[in-house]
């Protein structure tokens, strides 16, 4: 039980009989007050960049954001497509600026992480590993009359449509006190691809699709959240391109197709697929498509669009077996790292990466795949996961398909959308 500051009195607090005024037992002094200072700053620092961000992105993805007046603390729910959409679903809200949960690697990028944290203040949250301090600062944020941005998805889409969103989402939303909106981004997938290099302008959309205020939450089940945010934030983008027929026009528009797509559909061989200007092909036995404006692949056969081709080969790969060597994927010129507390790094070295059934291997290090706790992929080709209480990275600066090892780990560990955030 807590009460309100009475200057002079006693009053019983969750630390016992306090004087009104005094600094509780563990708690920093002032952080009430500095949340507030600290909210109020970026609300400024909002309406001043509001209008230069809303004319660049409006220009950059032709994108039209439906403008949306709610009042209060809200936890707004988006689908994910792209790196920009924080700033693009922000549009929708001038007059709510927002905290968004953000991946770990953010924080680790120097002078620009100093002035994101000035100007936006992101909540880290590493991926590949829990999320409760997350969760803890967004629950504080938004006691402090903030609202807060989350792409509860875990993670940006990779084939144009939405994955569902994690189950304890539903829990979050309501211990929260705050109003829900969802929301959902049209055209984004095809306008930057996961996998893409540089925008394809053709055009975007935003808007709210759903409000629940704190009490008809207070009513649902978790469960019964999770279910409404499932069904207002989907999206397909080629069932909405078959419909819309928009082209999303860019230069060399295939490049890096193959940091997704990974078995040859001709003659089943992994990691000889190659991306060039608009195709890609495999250097095994010359199967090649053309990649268009609209997303789809030419000829349509045996797959009309990337999705298809990506959907059949993860359950082909679900039974691929051991080469001679006893390798089931492997990469060459991968660089590990290992994460530190507070952002640190250490370079750990640079080789080929190599997947066993039971095991990945690295520079001299092993990591059984049984003893990998949680793992995940930021931007395209960044694999990040912890493995006996260690938080490692592996990563190349050339195109290598970091999600088919994710893929391969989750059919054998059976994961289930378990995490509480990403």
């Amino acid at each position: 039980m807590k009460a309100g500051k009475r200057r002079g009195i006693l009053y019983l607090s969750n630390y016992g009989l306090r004087m009104a005024g005094a600094r509780e037992p563990g708690v920093r002094a002032g952080r009430e007050e500095q949340d507030v200072d600290t909210l109020t700053r970026h609300r400024r620092i909002w309406k001043i960049i509001y209008g230069p961000l809303s004319f660049w992105l409006r220009r950059k993805f032709n994108f039209t954001p439906e403008i949306s007046r709610i009042e209060g603390p809200c936890i707004v729910i988006p689908n994910h497509v792209t790196n920009f959409d924080p700033i693009l679903v922000s549009l929708s809200f001038p007059d709510n600026q927002m905290y968004y949960v953000a991946s770990e690697h953010i924080f680790r990028l120097g002078l620009v992480t100093k002035l994101l944290d000035w100007l936006v203040s992101p909540i880290p949250r590493r991926k590949g590993a829990g999320g409760a301090d997350a969760v803890m600062t967004i629950l504080r944020r938004i006691r402090a009359g903030a609202s807060v941005g989350l792409f509860a998805e875990g993670d940006s889409s990779w084939d144009g449509r939405s994955v569902g969103i994690f189950p304890s989402t539903g829990k979050l939303v309501r211990a929260s006190g705050a109003t829900l909106v969802t929301y959902r981004l049209e055209g984004g997938h095809l306008s930057l691809p996961r996998w893409g290099r540089g925008v394809r302008k053709g055009r975007m959309r935003g808007h709210v699709v759903g409000v629940y205020p704190p009490e008809q939450l207070k009513a649902m089940k978790p469960a019964e959240i999770v279910s409404i945010i499932d069904r207002d934030i989907y999206e397909d983008a080629f069932e909405r391109e078959a419909r819309e027929q928009t082209r999303f026009v860019g230069r060399d528009a295939a490049e890096n197709l193959e940091t997704l797509l990974y078995i040859c559909p001709k003659c089943g061989q992994v990691g000889k697929l190659r991306s060039a200007g608009v195709w890609i092909r495999c250097d095994a036995c010359g199967f090649s498509r053309r990649y268009t404006d609209t997303g789809s692949l030419e000829p349509a056969e045996p797959f009309a669009n990337p999705g298809e081709w990506d959907r059949w080969q993860r359950e082909r790969a679900k039974s691929l077996l051991p080469d001679e060597k006893g390798l089931i994927f492997s990469d060459t010129r991968m660089r590990l790292r290992e994460i530190l507390p507070k952002h640190r790094t250490r370079r750990l070295g640079e080789g080929t990466l190599e997947l066993t059934e039971t095991e990945l291997r690295l520079c001299g290090e092993r990591f059984p795949l049984a003893e990998i706790g949680e793992m995940s992929v930021y931007g395209a080709k960044t694999l990040v996961f912890t493995c006996r209480e260690r938080y490692f990275e592996i990563k190349s600066k050339y195109p290598r398909c970091a999600r088919k090892y994710l893929d391969y780990w989750k059919e054998q560990r059976g994961k289930e959308k378990t995490e509480p955030l990403a």
